[in-house]
């Protein structure tokens, strides 16, 4: 009998690359909201979330009676960290490793931008004004990476290549091949003051909601640039926008919200020194068949009963071995 293959956030076979591949091997159901979902789930042993950013799974948690396995096509899956979840023996895993590279290009691109003032540059050209000033280097900045998973691995290297240095923040001190010392969390606040760019990007969990606030902000040195690329909810909104009002940091490049779409009325569009990228860092043309290539890869795994790859430890939030 074939396995019933649930994909949410889906229509039809064509919206998800290479599905069409396995559609002889399993009995496939598409849902995009809770009712949908609630009424493909019962049978179910495999659920893809093609819709990372969808919180429905959890509505329709009661009709998931069969479900064993769950890919979801994001590197965060906090959409899909509920109690229900975390405590079943359903298998979770992500698409840790499609985004790192992308991610790391985006950070490094926003800390160029910077640098060479080119959001003013923008606006001068715009409004025809010959304005010159100078720029700053990027070669020997510092870099504090809070969050060492294989996105903030890959960010540290390609700032390193590009001549910065660079440290980072994980949940406990360690020695590293990569990062020579990984400071504990606790270690953040002394961290910062030393840093010119602090990046942003551990997952997003109960240790971790609003692990930015006031004091964070505070405690950075005033011509610093704040750039997260993890999730809105890590930080206090209202704090960051407080710190970008009143010049206690010097900029801030955020691709994530807690509310997203960023709705028009949000100060953060208005913000001094502020760019506002819609949660689309990680993206790039072609990103949608690599997280399908992860998830057939996977597929075929779970047909011959192989160890699955990308398990995401439910206790912690996060892919093993990364380490926010």
């Amino acid at each position: 009998m074939e396995p019933i293959l649930v994909v949410q956030g889906a229509e039809r076979v064509a919206d998800v690359p290479r599905l069409d591949e396995i559609a002889d091997d399993a009995e496939i159901r598409f849902a995009t909201d809770a009712d949908e979902l609630r009424a493909a789930l019962p049978g179910a042993e495999v659920l893809l979330g093609w819709n990372f950013r969808a919180d429905s799974l959890r509505a329709a948690w009661d009709a998931a009676r069969e479900l064993r396995w769950i890919h979801w096509g994001g590197a965060g899956v906090d959409a899909a960290m509920f109690p229900e979840l975390v405590a079943s023996d359903v298998v979770l895993t992500n698409a840790r490793g499609v985004f790192d590279r992308p991610i790391a290009e985006w950070v490094l691109g926003v800390i160029i931008a910077f640098a060479k003032r080119m959001p003013e540059t923008l606006d001068n050209q715009r409004k025809a004004e010959w304005k010159y000033r100078m720029t700053e280097m990027v070669v020997g900045k510092r870099a504090l990476i809070v969050g060492v998973g294989s996105i903030g691995r890959e960010i540290a290297a390609l700032l390193t290549a590009a001549g910065m240095r660079v440290e980072a923040v994980g949940r406990s001190a360690r020695d590293d091949a990569q990062f020579g010392r990984i400071r504990a969390i606790g270690e953040l606040p002394e961290r910062l003051a030393n840093a010119d760019y602090v990046v942003l990007v551990t997952p997003l969990t109960d240790a971790t909601r609003n692990l930015f606030a006031a004091a964070e902000f505070a405690a950075m040195a005033p011509h610093a640039r704040f750039v997260n690329v993890g999730r809105g909810a890590l930080v206090d909104e209202p704090a960051l926008l407080a710190a970008l009002q009143a010049g206690t940091i010097a900029g801030a490049a955020l691709d994530v919200f807690v509310d997203e779409p960023l709705p028009p009325e949000s100060p953060f569009w208005r913000a001094p020194n502020c760019l506002v990228s819609p949660h689309m860092s990680g993206d790039y043309a072609g990103y949608e068949t690599t997280i399908a290539s992860q998830f057939i890869d996977n597929w075929q795994r779970f047909r011959r009963g192989e160890p699955l790859e990308n398990l995401v430890d439910k206790t912690l939030g996060f892919a093993a071995p990364a380490d926010g």
